[in-house]
């Protein structure tokens, strides 16, 4: 049995019209009766490094036996110059959380999907014990299985207290090891005692991956990389689907 969690995670794949620009990941999240994907809100639009695609491309499998299968689907980004995609500020500025609403009646007609639910989002005042093993689900520069087109997971470890805003940021630290193209990834935590079926996902979606972090005071010829990375916590979904 495949866990239903790599079926909530997509590969995206960003374009500038028809010219190939960078790779990231995202994931869905169903509210009601509406469906979003869910990636870093640098992914969609970054200033920094004049990353500004018009549209994105996911892909999603069409056949529950032959996972072989799958159907591309391109979403655009804008519609008469206005963005499309839904992004948030806080008191601490720009928060790196995007959603973009997908229309279910124009997903390929086989298309097989799980998705992020408001009841697998913990309140921030769960209890999830620092040091506890967190993964991280996507597409680490680009890497997956390719022929049965599914992400793949790394631990992480939590390492800030969670409920905490980090340094008064919206999000909280986890210790791994992480690469390009995993911005946009959902950071879960098993629920105890639940088990694999299809009426539920047995995860908590703690947070939306954003980047990695380093000590302002690293000199690379001297330290090694912290390994440490910031993760938003995941109720800003809350607010950008509402």
């Amino acid at each position: 049995m495949i866990d239903p969690v790599l079926f909530t995670t997509l590969r995206i794949n960003t374009f500038d019209i028809d010219r190939p620009l960078t790779n990231a990941t995202g994931f869905l999240f169903q509210r009601d009766k509406r469906l979003f994907l869910v990636t870093a809100n640098h992914v969609l639009y970054d200033l920094e490094s004049k990353h500004f695609p018009s549209r994105i491309e996911i892909a999603f499998h069409v056949d529950r036996q032959d996972l072989t299968r799958t159907a591309g689907f391109s979403i655009p980004l804008y519609e008469s110059g206005k963005s499309l995609w839904r992004g948030a500020r806080d008191g601490g500025g720009l928060i790196d959380v995007a959603v973009i609403e997908i229309s279910r009646g124009a997903l390929p007609k086989e298309a097989r999907y799980r998705a992020f639910f408001p009841g697998n989002i913990p309140s921030t005042d769960a209890l999830v014990d620092i040091g506890s093993t967190l993964l991280t689900v996507g597409y680490p520069m680009g890497f997956h299985d390719q022929l049965h087109h599914l992400p793949v997971a790394r631990q992480a470890g939590l390492a800030s207290s969670y409920g905490i805003r980090f340094q008064g940021n919206g999000y909280f630290l986890v210790d791994a090891r992480t690469h390009r193209g995993l911005s946009g990834a959902p950071v879960v935590m098993r629920v105890a005692g639940e088990t694999n079926s299809d009426a539920q996902l047995p995860w908590m979606l703690l947070g939306i991956h954003s980047a990695r972090l380093e000590a302002n005071t690293r000199e690379p010829e001297f330290d090694d990389v912290l390994g440490l990375n910031a993760v938003w916590y995941a109720d800003i979904l809350l607010m950008l689907t509402e």
